[in-house]
C-alpha cells in the first residue's frame, strides 16, 4: 500500500507541466526549436546545411529541405561505424531497428541520451501520471505491469554502439526501480522466438498479480487466450483480477474492442492508447473516453511540422507551424528531434480534432493506404467501417487486409479485402454491403468511385481460415513484438502472399 502511494504521488507531480504543455503549446515548441537549432550547429549535418545562418522557425523550413531515411543515410551510416556527433552533438550509442515502410530491409534509428531520458521514458511516465491524475483511487502500482515488447536481442555494431528493436534498446535502459514494477523478466521479455517467448511468458505471469498491460493488441489477445487454456478460466479477470488498464498502440484499437471486452468483462478496466516509435513518442490519450483522440505531447524534444497531404510528394513541399493547423485536416508529420532526425518525414498522418489543447488522431500511413481509382482510402476509414459493420451484423474481425483489384478491359477495378474473423456474421453478404455503406459514409472519394460501379466494384471479401495471418506473419519473420498486419496497401505484394498460403 506505501508503495502505490509514493509512486502514484511521483507520477502525480509532474501533471502541472503537462498542462503548461497544453495550454502554452506554442511558445513551448517555439523555445524547443531554438535550443534543437542550437545543438544542431556543431554536427555534420549542421555545418553542411548552415544552421548558424537560421535565424527562426521560418528561415528554416525555408531553407532545410525535407528528409527521409534515404537523404539521412549517409549520416546515420556513419554513426553505425563509430564516427560521431554526424547528427547529434553527443554520443549516440543506441539504434533502434525499425522496418518502416521505406525501401530498406530495416532502418536504424538513432537513439540519444537525450531521447531515451527526454522522450520515451518521459511518455511513458506521463502516460502514468495522465492515468494516475485521472483515476486517484488507482491501485495500480500495488500489482505488476505486463510489458509485450519486442523480440529482437541486442546486438553490437561498433566497439561502443548496439541495436535492438525500440522494447530490447529502451529494456536495456531503464532505471533500476522500473523493473521493480514490470513483468516478465527481460530475459524473457526479449526472448527472439515468439512462440516459445509466449508460452514461456504465460508460465512466468500466470501467478502474478497483473494490474496492467502494454502491447499491440494482436499479441495481447494470443497471450491471454494462451493463459486461458492453461488455466481453463472464462476469462482474463479469473486470471488477473485486479487488472485496471490496458495500454495499447501501433493499430486502431475499435476492432478490438469487442473480443477485449469478452476477455475482460470488467465496466472498470480502463483502455489509453499511445502513440511511440521508434524515431520517438509523440502523443497520449488524456481522456478515458474511448474516442482514439490523444493530446500532442510537445516537451519531448521534438519539433513538429505538418506536411497537408495535397503538397505530400512534391520536391518543395510546404508545411506548416502548430498554430497553423487546422481541424479537419489531413496533415504528413515531420519531425526535428533531440536524437538529429531533421525535418524528417516521419511517414504517418494524423487529423487535429482539436487545438485547445492540441489532440489528434492517427488516419493512417503516408504509403498505406488505396488510392488506385482516385478513393484516397486511408486507414481511418477502414478501421470505422469494419468496427461499425461488426456491430451491425454481429460479428468480430480477428485480422484482415485489402489490397486493390485493378481495372481490366471492359471490367471494372475493386477493393480484396482478406478477413480473419473470431465470430464470422451469419451473413457474409450482409456484412460486405454494410462494409461498402460504411465506407461511402465516411470517405466521400470512395462514394464518388462507387456511383454506379463504374469505376470501382462492392468489395469483394474472402474468408480466411483461422490462424491464416499468423502463418504470414511468421513466414517473414514478423512474431510479436510492434509487428502488425498491414491493413490497406496499393499494391497486391501482400494480399497474393497471403492467398498463396491459402492453397498450400
Amino acid at each position: 500500500m506505501l508503495f502505490n502511494s509514493v509512486v502514484s504521488w511521483y507520477f502525480k507531480k509532474r501533471i502541472q507541466q503537462v498542462q503548461y504543455g497544453m495550454e502554452n503549446a506554442v511558445e513551448v515548441q517555439n523555445n524547443l526549436f531554438l535550443k534543437l537549432i542550437e545543438a544542431g550547429k556543431s554536427t555534420g549535418f549542421g555545418k553542411k546545411h548552415g544552421f548558424d545562418a537560421l535565424t527562426d522557425r521560418n528561415s528554416y523550413r525555408n531553407n532545410i529541405p525535407v528528409q527521409n531515411y534515404e537523404s539521412l543515410k549517409p549520416y546515420i551510416q556513419r554513426l553505425l561505424e563509430g564516427q560521431q556527433f554526424e547528427l547529434w552533438p553527443t554520443e549516440i550509442k543506441w539504434f533502434a531497428i525499425s522496418s518502416g515502410t521505406t525501401s530498406e530491409k530495416s532502418k536504424f534509428i538513432p537513439v540519444s541520451f537525450e531521447a531515451l531520458d527526454e522522450c520515451q521514458f518521459r511518455g511513458a511516465r506521463d502516460l502514468m501520471t495522465i492515468y494516475c491524475h485521472n483515476n486517484p483511487n488507482s491501485k495500480i502500482f500495488e500489482g505488476k505491469s505486463l510489458m509485450i515488447g519486442g523480440s529482437h536481442e541486442v546486438n553490437k555494431l561498433h566497439n561502443n554502439s548496439f541495436c535492438g528493436d525500440l522494447s530490447a534498446v529502451m529494456m536495456n535502459n531503464l532505471p533500476f526501480w522500473v523493473n521493480l514494477l514490470r513483468t516478465p523478466k527481460a530475459k524473457i521479455a526479449l526472448m527472439s522466438d515468439w512462440e516459445i517467448k509466449l508460452e514461456k511468458m504465460a508460465q512466468s505471469t500466470i501467478n502474478v498479480d497483473v494490474t496492467s498491460i502494454s502491447g499491440v493488441p494482436t499479441w495481447t489477445m494470443l497471450l491471454m487466450n494462451r493463459l486461458l487454456q492453461m488455466t481453463g478460466a472464462k476469462n482474463i479477470l479469473e486470471v488477473w483480477p485486479n487488472l485496471e488498464l490496458y495500454m495499447h498502440g501501433g493499430v486502431g484499437f475499435d476492432p478490438y474492442r469487442q473480443p477485449f471486452g469478452k476477455l475482460i468483462p470488467s465496466k472498470s478496466m480502463n483502455y489509453m492508447e499511445t502513440y511511440n516509435a521508434s524515431e520517438g513518442f509523440f502523443g497520449i490519450q488524456d481522456t478515458l473516453e474511448p474516442t482514439g483522440d490523444m493530446l500532442l505531447m510537445m516537451d519531448y524534444g521534438i519539433y513538429y511540422e505538418f506536411m497537408p497531404m495535397a503538397e505530400y510528394g512534391k520536391l518543395e513541399p510546404k508545411t506548416k507551424t502548430l498554430e497553423e493547423v487546422e481541424i479537419g485536416k489531413q496533415y504528413a508529420i515531420i519531425i526535428t528531434t533531440n536524437a538529429g532526425l531533421w525535418r524528417y518525414l516521419l511517414g504517418d498522418t494524423i487529423m487535429f480534432t482539436s487545438v485547445e489543447p492540441y489532440r489528434f488522431r492517427i488516419t493512417g500511413r503516408t504509403k498505406l493506404y488505396i488510392n488506385a481509382f482516385g478513393e484516397e482510402l486511408m486507414i481511418d476509414n477502414a478501421e470505422v467501417a469494419v468496427a461499425e459493420a461488426c456491430k451491425r451484423t454481429n460479428a468480430i474481425v480477428k485480422e484482415y487486409t485489402a489490397a486493390p483489384i485493378y481495372l481490366e478491359k471492359d471490367k471494372s477495378g475493386g477493393h480484396q479485402w482478406l478477413i480473419e474473423f473470431e465470430k464470422a456474421p451469419e451473413n457474409l453478404n450482409q456484412f460486405q454491403s454494410e462494409l461498402d455503406t460504411l465506407l461511402k459514409s465516411v470517405n466521400s472519394d470512395y462514394e464518388a468511385k462507387r456511383t454506379g460501379d463504374l469505376a470501382l466494384k462492392p468489395p469483394q471479401i474472402q474468408v480466411c481460415n483461422s490462424g491464416t495471418f499468423y502463418k504470414w506473419m511468421k513466414s517473414k519473420g514478423k512474431l510479436g513484438g510492434q509487428n502488425k498486419v498491414p491493413r490497406l496497401s496499393n499494391d497486391r505484394v501482400i494480399i497474393e502472399e497471403i492467398l498463396a498460403l491459402l492453397k498450400n
